[in-house]
This record gives structure tokens, sequence and C-alpha cells, in this order.
């Protein structure tokens, strides 16, 4: 169980610090706006996906492209952020939770519920 409480803060700090690196220590513009949602370190600390969204969803293959591009750079700006033996190598995916929460947001929205007259409706029932 503390192995898993370990990772557990270990992912969080890397949250932390890969979207404090991209947003003030990155160059390239077009990864500038990128939410990271999520970090998920393997349990020998040799990987991690990194879950990132954007504000525009579209967006998200090309802002891909261009973290794969700097994932080295990235790496090499977490060694000397925080205090591990070995920094895991990184692998950016999208998320797409948010694009499925939309979707059934809309659904949701889209439910009707009509009133039985003939049925009677007794509030306790619910509760």
């Amino acid at each position: 169980m503390s192995n898993n409480l370990r990772i557990s803060r270990i992912n969080k700090q890397l949250q932390r610090e890969i979207a404090m690196i991209i947003e003030s220590r990155v160059k390239k513009e077009s990864v500038k706006g990128t939410i990271i949602t999520g970090v998920e370190c393997s349990k020998d600390l040799e990987r991690a996906k990194v879950y990132f969204t954007a504000l525009e969803a579209r967006k998200c293959p090309g802002i891909l492209a261009d973290l794969n591009e700097i994932k080295g750079a990235i790496r090499g700006m977490l060694g000397q952020s925080i205090k591990l033996r070995r920094v895991p190598a990184l692998e950016f995916i999208i998320d797409k939770s948010s694009v499925y929460g939309a979707k059934i947001d809309k659904i949701l929205d889209n439910i009707t519920y009509t009133y039985d007259e003939d049925n009677e409706y007794d509030p306790e029932e619910f509760e």
C-alpha cells in the first residue's frame, strides 16, 4: 500500500512540474495552452503516461506532435526540478475524457420528462 501512495504522490508531483515547465520554460507557442490532466507512472518509474488536453480539442493532434518533439527537453528539465533517482521517459497521450463528458452532457440535456397526470407523484419516493 505504501508503494501505491508513493507512486500517487510522484504522479501528482510530475503533473504539477510538467504543467509548470510547459507554461513557463518551453518556447513553443503551440503547446502553451496545454492542460495536463494526469500522469500515470509505471511501478518501476521507467515510463510515465502524461495525459493532456487543450481548450480546442481539434488542436490536440498537432500539440501531440509538438510535445513528442520536445519530450526529451521536458524530461531534462524535470530532472533538474524534482528529486528522483531516475526521471521516467514521457509518453504524451491525448485525454479524451472531456470530449466524452461533453457528449454525455449533451445526451442528458436532450432527455425530456413528461408528466403524466394519471400517476401520482410522491416526492418521498425519490429520496
